[in-house]
């Protein structure tokens, strides 16, 4: 799990999610009530690897991945 602000001043926590046909995305979780969860996909092969990934991109990756997501759908 990653901790990251957004540009905004919005807190997210940020893990590696499966979608149900195995696609992986980063789910953005928010850490104070208002926005709802988000997900972009990730290029990740395997759960290991997205926490991988995850783990060695910048704030700037991160704020990329946000801008890019879509609300998740339950």
């Amino acid at each position: 799990m990653r901790r990251f602000t957004d540009r905004e001043g919005r807190r997210w926590e940020v893990v590696p999610g499966r979608e149900s046909w195995g696609t992986l995305v980063a789910l953005f979780i928010p850490v104070a009530p208002g926005p709802e969860i988000r997900q972009a996909p990730l290029t990740a092969s395997g759960y290991e690897l997205a926490e991988a990934e995850l783990d060695r991109m910048g704030e700037a990756g991160l704020q990329e991945l946000l801008d890019g997501s879509h609300p998740k759908t339950l």
